[in-house]
């Protein structure tokens, strides 16, 4: 006879009652009021009781801990009365030792032909498994929302820091200019990087005015870098000759010698003098691969003020820089910007916005002053929505439109 034919005929000499007491969980028989009537040996081995202290001497209920017993008495009682079945519920028994013992019990109301309950067929499992299971999980869950929360506070303090420096890249307030206004507006467009734009407007010396907007290449602390780099140079240059030209070659040369090698670091930039002369301010500049400067008239009409074939700065060492001159008179405003308004993508097909568009925008605009302009596009900037992927720099100086002359009470 084979080692299977043995195994078979086991399985066949094993009675009905060892099944029951031996099986791999708990068994028990409670009479309706709850009273254990019978019960196997291996739920009485997890209890670390015998069969004289449990069988007609203890109910279902005295087996569960003090949880388990409020919730038997207060839902899974009240369900299997109402339903005659109830599966797979999580309660602890009192187990040997006075350990705690996790189980998954279902019960069921066994009736007679004419549907009288008669008994309570109990079934228990061993969830120790499960619930160790369970409560690993749950720590993974815990720890895994406590690094979220770490990483969210984490990302906020660095938020916070990269705010801080991004306005030490800018000017706090602009300065007061006599006979002129100004107004500046920034946008960044991530939270989390550096942004490279940057401009500022100081005075030379008593009677005229400095000014400068562009934009490094790149994001991120070494964009910032060079940001605050160029920003220095540009106004220690100016100080020392504040000629356009001579100054964004100053800057050409720092950059290109400092970057030369390596991580190559370049900018875009408009700088430029303001001489209010009389009734207008006179305007010199130069530009190095940015922009155009728009103009919008006292008149409403709107024009760009073109500087075409200058280089980006330090790019090359001998960098060519193109000039331009214009006057401003009362209600004329000069607009100064970085490509993060005109390449914004707008509409369906996500086109460019573009150049065209700006300066019908800027004419459409009431020529109220560079605060009115400058609010304007703002909200032109927050129209773009998700359009708008880049930081952008607004930077508008103008002279104030003469307030309208009241009219003589002899003249009505």
């Amino acid at each position: 006879m084979g080692a299977t034919d043995a195994v078979f005929i086991s399985l066949l000499e094993d009675s009905a009652e060892e099944l029951y007491e031996q099986a791999p969980c708990g068994y028990l028989s409670t009479l309706m009021d709850g009273t254990i009537a019978k019960i196997n040996t291996t739920l009485l081995d997890w209890l670390g009781l015998s069969r004289a202290q449990v069988v007609g001497r203890m109910r279902f209920a005295d087996l569960l801990t003090v949880g388990g017993k409020l919730y038997h008495e207060t839902h899974f009682a009240p369900l299997l009365q109402m339903k005659g079945e109830v599966s797979g519920i999580a309660l602890d028994i009192k187990a040997a030792g006075k350990q705690r013992m996790p189980v998954l019990v279902t019960s069921k109301v066994k009736t007679s032909d004419d549907g009288e309950p008669l008994l309570i067929r109990t079934t228990v499992f061993d969830a120790r498994d499960r619930r160790a299971y369970e409560t690993e999980l749950l720590r993974g869950r815990q720890a895994a929302e406590e690094a979220r929360r770490q990483a969210e506070a984490d990302r906020e303090r660095l938020q916070e820091a990269l705010a801080v420096l991004q306005q030490n890249l800018l000017p706090a307030e602009l300065p007061k200019v006599p006979g002129l206004e100004a107004a500046s507006y920034y946008h960044t467009a991530s939270p989390d990087l550096l942004g490279g734009d940057f401009y500022d407007l100081f005075p030379l010396d008593a009677d005229r005015w400095a000014f400068f907007l562009g934009d490094v290449c790149g994001k991120g602390p070494q964009a910032a870098a060079v940001t605050s780099l160029t920003r220095y140079t540009l106004r220690a240059a100016a100080l020392h000759d504040p000629d356009p030209v001579t100054v964004l070659s100053t800057l050409n040369t720092v950059l290109h010698e400092r970057y030369t090698s390596g991580d190559t670091r370049y900018c875009t930039a408009i700088f430029g003098v303001l001489n209010p002369v009389d009734d207008h301010v006179s305007v010199h500049l130069a530009s190095g691969g940015h922009p155009s400067a728009l103009i919008q008239h006292a008149d409403g009409t709107a024009d760009y003020l073109p500087t075409p074939g200058g280089m980006l700065v330090g790019v090359l060492p001998g960098a060519q820089f193109e000039t331009a001159r214009t006057q401003l008179f009362p209600g004329d405003t000069l607009l100064l910007y970085t490509d993060g308004l005109t390449e914004a993508r707008t509409g369906p097909d996500r086109e460019l916005y573009g150049e065209d568009a700006l300066r019908a925008f800027t004419a459409a605009q009431p020529a109220a002053g560079p605060q009115v302009l400058i609010t304007a596009l703002t909200g032109l900037l927050t129209g773009f929505g998700d359009g708008l992927d880049d930081d952008t720099a607004l930077l508008a100086l103008g002279v104030p439109a003469p307030l309208p002359t009241p009219v003589s009470e002899d003249l009505r």
